[in-house]
């Protein structure tokens, strides 16, 4: 989202997601029942700040944010 413009997302981290989701398509297609595998709740987030739009929006980021995020977009 903040590619889209958006100044400052928080969210599931994509990659681990993904990572997740694959390693679930391999334990099917290796004999395991969908419905026996356990529902899991995603642990790493992550924090995506785009200043271009910030600075657009007259936004001042705290450096208390800045250092927490996973990913500044200049």
């Amino acid at each position: 989202m903040p590619k889209a413009g958006v100044s400052i997302s928080y969210g599931i981290d994509q990659v681990d997601l993904a990572k997740r989701a694959a390693a679930y398509v391999s334990r099917i297609l290796n004999g395991e029942k969908a419905s026996e595998l356990p529902v899991q709740k995603p642990t790493r987030f992550e924090i995506v700040i785009n200043m271009k739009t910030a600075k657009l929006l007259g936004l001042k980021i705290p450096q208390s944010i800045l250092v927490q995020a996973t990913k500044v977009i200049e």
